[in-house]
């Protein structure tokens, strides 16, 4: 079933609306996550998981002490993660100062993603 006139119209501005405001989406600052910190989360993570299983298997004899294994068996899981996600110190700086960063730009002297919303839009014209 074909869509009448004003649904068309509105779908099209919807559209242009859309591709005005993506690349505002795409080149807004994201978070650099570092993968050191990730590993060192994740053993965070195990390590903790270690002691939550060590503390409820001892809890069984002697009861606080086991809570209390437990218990920092949770804070080092918890931390973990949160080490784990936490983004890079000056990642800004760090992704400017970066090789790939400093390399020449392409011949029209854009970023990909402003190349794809150009190819995107001439495409779009065509129609």
């Amino acid at each position: 079933m074909p869509l009448s006139e004003q649904e068309q119209r509105l779908l099209d501005e919807m559209e242009r609306h859309l591709m005005s405001h993506d690349a505002d989406v795409v080149t807004a600052p994201g978070r650099a996550l570092s993968y050191r910190n990730i590993v060192y989360g994740s053993i965070l993570v195990l390590a903790g998981l270690g002691a939550l299983v060590a503390g409820v298997s001892i809890g069984f004899n002697t009861g606080f002490l086991g809570i209390a294994i437990g218990v920092l068996g949770f804070i080092l899981m918890v931390s973990g993660v949160v080490l784990a996600v936490t983004p890079m110190k000056g990642s800004h700086r760090a992704a400017s100062a970066s090789p790939s960063a400093t390399r020449a730009p392409r011949a029209s002297g854009a970023s990909f993603m402003d190349r794809m919303n150009d190819r995107w839009d001439r495409r779009n014209e065509e129609r």
